[in-house]
């Protein structure tokens, strides 16, 4: 779930994209300025979750003609296309993001290859870090191994729940002790960075299932934990199921409360948050990919749906794997549309996306009508009032409740 930024939902409205990839002057000269990352979407599940609509497809929905086998040769197209479009000013990679999907449905030696490709186009920064999503029954000890021994630094898994019955409702397949083990394995592996992702609010959670699920991933040693409230997204088989009133939605007061629960757990078990929704022992276990997504930096994404931002330059590519792979064969770009940010757009989305860090903001960067919303809300206790005296707008934990709210008032 860490990787949401890369692969939204929806793709948005846009102007064309060229067919050769070409980005704008303005966007090639920014490169070097910001940090650069990659992102590669590899869009296969064995199942499909009943809450999840990012780009995902099971073997049944690609039918014949879509391999996995032969997914990674296709991703390594779009680097060269990459590598081709910013030949004149090559970045350096700092960070690599393998989300799905399942990327450990692919062989660990295919990952390898794709991380090799980027090292050999690009080039990795010293001591880039180097991420993969995987679902806890998706990997062995031996393929954990064998990622960590390709340069791979840290693995997020998708633990969820350590409720049976909540499980079910999300339609997860693994059992709650797996996660548990896995930690275990990826530490024996050699990963320093091992990382849980937890969703409350699930129909039929109860306070006591969510304990259990945040006392069982501490316990697991991972040294970061995120923590999503549900979100019935349109579309979904959960959706459906809640038009049928065969679940209920989740309650906004409910959902309050688990995070409220989640921040006092993770805090006294040694959790810091950093991000609205992720906790971390130390700097060093903070996610620098995602971080790279919430501070404007530039990434290119990879796979189909996968969206990439360049020097103000967003775009996005087309969803399915069929004509994904049929551009990229015909040496054409899978990009579906683009859009160009102007200043007061990027602004918005520093301030909305800088908010939740933290650190927080400087006042300095809001406008007047920001300022003047950020001195109510200090005086409402939605931000931290000593950080407000010294010039930045920091949430308190109220004011993370209610962090978009607060960043449309800052930003209006």
């Amino acid at each position: 779930m860490e990787h949401c930024a890369a692969v939204p939902s929806r793709l948005p409205d846009g102007a064309p994209a060229p067919a050769d990839g070409a980005l704008p002057f303005a966007a090639r000269r920014e490169l070097g300025r910001n940090p650069f990352g990659i992102y590669v979407h590899v869009p296969f599940c064995t199942t499909r979750c009943g809450y999840c609509d990012f780009t995902t497809y099971t073997a049944e929905e690609l039918g014949p003609g879509v391999s996995r086998g032969a997914y990674a040769d296709t991703a390594m197209l779009e680097l060269r296309l990459a590598r081709h479009v910013l030949a004149e000013r090559p970045p350096k990679v700092e960070t690599v993001f393998f989300g799905g999907g399942t990327p450990t449905l692919l062989p660990a030696g295919h990952l390898a290859s794709v991380l090799r490709e980027i090292d050999d186009l690009f080039g990795l920064v010293p001591g880039a870090e180097v991420t993969t999503e995987a679902n806890p029954e998706s990997v062995t000890p031996a393929y954990l191994s064998r990622l960590r021994e390709a340069g791979f630094t840290r693995v997020s898994f998708g633990m969820q729940s350590a409720s049976p019955h909540v499980l079910r409702v999300l339609d997860r397949q693994h059992t709650p002790g797996r996660a548990v083990e896995v930690v275990g394995e990826a530490r024996r592996a050699g990963f320093d960075h091992v990382s849980l992702d937890l969703i409350y609010g699930t129909p039929g959670e109860g306070e006591a299932d969510w304990q259990r699920s945040l006392d069982t991933a501490v316990a697991a040693g991972p040294d970061h934990v995120s923590a999503y409230a549900l979100v019935v997204e349109e579309g979904t088989a959960m959706a459906r199921r809640v038009a049928r009133g065969e679940l209920p939605e989740p309650d906004d007061d409910v959902l309050a409360d688990r995070y409220v629960q989640a921040d006092e757990t993770l805090s006294r078990s040694g959790f810091g948050w950093y991000e609205v929704s992720n906790w971390a022992r130390g700097t060093a276990a903070r996610s620098r990919h995602n971080r790279l997504y919430w501070t404007g930096g530039d990434w290119w994404g990879v796979g189909p749906g996968a969206h990439s931002h360049v020097g103000g330059v967003r775009w996005w590519n087309v969803r399915h794997p069929v004509p994904y792979a049929s551009r990229l064969h015909a040496g054409e770009s899978p990009a579906a549309g683009r859009e160009t940010l102007e200043p007061p757009e990027r602004r918005m989305e520093t301030t909305m996306l800088g908010l939740r860090l933290r650190e927080g903001l400087s006042v300095r960067e809001l406008s007047a009508r920001g300022r003047e919303a950020a001195a109510d809300a200090a005086g409402y206790g939605l931000l931290d009032r000593q950080a407000h005296e010294q010039g930045r707008a920091v949430l308190t934990l109220r004011g993370r409740l209610l962090a978009d709210a607060v960043a449309r008032d800052l930003t209006d």
